[in-house]
């Protein structure tokens, strides 16, 4: 696209719509983390879009599968046998982490036998926050994610942790840190 179209490319991470409830009653939609409130008070709850998710497999790959699904904050609805040895899985799973890796998982954890099908369920309150990335005290909008709070911590360290490979070094310390509101969680200096 830089080569034939002569245009400016920035990749991001993919992102979901979420809705967020105002103080006054007024529901907004944001597609980006960079549109979210600054300050928390000023909505009262965030929607995130839950997909509802049918796993076809092999019924030996049952177990792998709702580990898999429980660790992407998925709940289970119930399993169904089609034959002797195929299974049905039923799931309601945040549409945030169904974009991010799943299939991908998914096929690696069952050898490439499993295959996907999911449709839009609902949008559900949940404790989810920005979280920020700061380069040197400055915060960078591409890198900035809206996460659950319960994973910002371990979202944080693992970004901050491969920044910190991909900076290059500078005659100067460099800090690179993740940041829920005013609150630094991860730091690592290049």
């Amino acid at each position: 696209l830089e080569r034939e179209y002569n245009l400016d490319i920035l990749a991001t991470a993919p992102s979901v719509e979420y809705q967020l409830v105002m103080r006054d009653g007024v529901v907004k939609e944001i597609d980006s983390p960079a549109d979210m409130p600054d300050d928390p008070s000023s909505f009262s709850e965030i929607r995130e879009p839950w997909m509802k998710i049918q796993i076809f497999t092999p019924e030996e790959f049952i177990g792998a599968l709702m580990d898999m699904v429980i660790k992407k904050r998925g709940e289970y609805v119930n399993m169904e046998y089609l034959d002797k040895s195929r299974v049905m899985l039923t799931f309601k799973l945040p549409l945030a982490e169904l974009i991010v890796d799943f299939y991908d998982k998914l096929k690696s954890t069952t050898r490439g036998y499993a295959s996907l099908d999911y449709h839009f369920d609902e949008y559900r309150p949940e404790d989810l926050v920005k979280l920020d990335i700061l380069v040197n005290g400055e915060p960078v909008d591409a890198l900035a994610m809206v996460v659950h709070r319960e994973h910002a911590y371990h979202k944080g360290q693992k970004l901050i942790s491969k920044l910190k490979d991909l900076i290059p070094r500078q005659l100067f310390a460099v800090p690179i840190q993740a940041a829920v509101g005013k609150k630094v969680i991860s730091r690592a200096d290049v």
